[in-house]
């Protein structure tokens, strides 16, 4: 098992609204100074369009700053499936989540055991695994009966509890019904709050260990260091009063999520 960062810890820095607009070897760059093996480029669309010898650039600054390198993407489609399976290769990338699109009923399911069975074999014979990510638009009952339908050892579950609030399904559910089949984790905290004027509430993002993820009945369950799952950083940082607050927020929250992290995986730094 290994802590790393996604594209999402540094969603704001890297994003147009930006300040600055930190770039993909400034997050590598940031992502070593925190002293984690792992970083994510997960919905990065500048990656599918780089050439050869621009990921073989990313590949060789991640391996000189002692990185290891995860893909993120969205879609099943075997053509964009074995395009991400492409970059994997040159980039050394052993693993990459997407996401099922909204499934509709048995037939919905069999349709994405179909396309996922015509490229998984793909990615088993080049050591790659697929993970689904959970979240709001699939059930976890169809992302599970999807995987299980494939059965493969290449194809799991990337668990993000917390994208499944939205549709009412509990953390403690998506936990329980997904664990035997998680490959990579997300791990983010999160907490409702009132809107202004106490009509509704907002889901939102807050420091890894203060909100409603229960993060140690979560690794109780999946037990990420036995089974070698990596656990990614990511993060739904509120915007505050500026951009340049925002991105402040987000460095001080990335932070404090790899030192919570490091803290949990060695229970000796507990006692």
């Amino acid at each position: 098992m290994a802590i790393g960062l996604s594209t999402y810890a540094f969603f704001w820095r890297w994003s147009a609204a930006g300040a600055g607009g930190l770039s993909l070897d400034g997050m590598l760059k940031a992502t070593s100074e925190l002293d984690v093996p792992v970083f994510q480029i997960c919905d990065y669309p500048p990656i599918e369009s780089m050439s050869g010898a621009q990921l073989q650039e990313v590949g060789t600054r991640a391996e000189d700053l002692g990185l290891s390198i995860e893909l993120g993407t969205r879609g099943t489609s075997r053509a964009h499936l074995e395009h991400y399976l492409e970059i994997a290769g040159v980039l050394g990338a052993s693993f990459v989540r997407t996401m099922v699109s909204a499934i509709d009923g048995e037939r919905g399911r069999d349709r994405e055991v179909e396309l996922l069975c015509s490229v998984v074999p793909a990615y088993a014979q080049h050591g790659v695994t697929l993970g689904l990510e959970t979240y709001e638009q699939v059930s976890i009952n169809d992302l599970v009966a999807v995987v299980e339908g494939v059965n493969s050892p290449n194809l799991g579950i990337c668990l993000d509890p917390g994208n499944c609030v939205a549709r009412l399904e509990y953390p403690a559910q998506v936990i329980k019904r997904s664990a035997p089949y998680v490959v990579n984790m997300h791990i983010k905290d999160f907490k409702f709050v009132r809107q202004a004027g106490l009509v509704g509430f907002s889901l939102i993002g807050c420091p890894l260990g203060t909100g409603l993820l229960d993060y140690d009945f979560m690794i109780n369950l999946v037990q990420p260091e036995d089974k070698g799952i990596n656990q990614i950083v990511e993060q739904w940082v509120p915007p505050a009063r500026s951009i340049e607050e925002t991105c402040n927020v987000e460095d001080e929250w990335a932070k404090h999520s790899v030192a919570f992290l490091k803290n949990h995986s060695n229970p000796a730094a507990r006692m």
